[in-house]
């Protein structure tokens, strides 16, 4: 289930977590964050590659690079037995900010998005469907478990893809990682 928190930057909760998809994507757009749910027009092969996933997915995409003026837009998968999904996950834990728009749709699995707002941290865990667009120059951080296993669809509106500018802060030790936080879902 896609749920939101909300965390002063000490990594105090100071608001209930919400579970209803409308309420988070309202809240949300009040920081213009773009959540919204995709259905594929398509049947998936269950090792559907980047192209059987994108067709699939085709209508959402090619509304998306009109809208956004999409450069690029590419497939990754991360499973479990990834021999550097230790390496990745850390790297993606680091507050950074990116001079594109961040958006990544999930395919299937989950992830959790950490969103440094002002004086506040929302925690945004997407799921299969959920299409999240994180603003440029947002400080924010990402957290795909000890075990990932998700396939997401990344588009950009730069053809670098995937560039971050670390802030160097530590802030994200402040948090609980993704299989914290869902362990502690109610």
């Amino acid at each position: 289930m896609t749920r939101l928190a909300v965390f002063d930057e000490a990594g105090n909760a100071i608001e209930p977590s919400i579970g209803v998809f409308e309420s988070i994507a309202e809240k949300l757009a009040g920081h213009d964050i773009l959540l919204q749910r995709w259905s594929a027009h398509l049947p998936l092969s269950p090792d559907a590659g980047q192209e059987e996933v994108l067709q699939a997915y085709k209508d959402s995409v090619d509304r998306m690079q009109k809208e956004y003026g999409i450069q690029s837009v590419d497939v990754v998968s991360l499973r479990p037995d990834h021999p550097q999904k230790t390496e990745f996950r850390q790297k993606f834990r680091d507050e950074h900010t990116h001079a594109d728009f961040e958006i990544r749709f999930f395919v299937e699995g989950q992830g959790l998005f950490y969103l440094h707002l002002h004086d506040r941290v929302f925690l945004v865990l997407c799921e299969q469907g959920d299409l999240i667009s994180v603003p440029a120059k947002t400080r924010h951080w990402f957290d795909m478990g000890e075990n990932p296993d998700f396939t997401c669809i990344r588009l950009f509106t730069t053809e670098n893809g995937w560039v971050a500018n670390f802030t160097g802060s530590d802030i994200a030790r402040r948090f609980p990682d993704m299989d914290t936080f869902i362990s502690n879902l109610s």
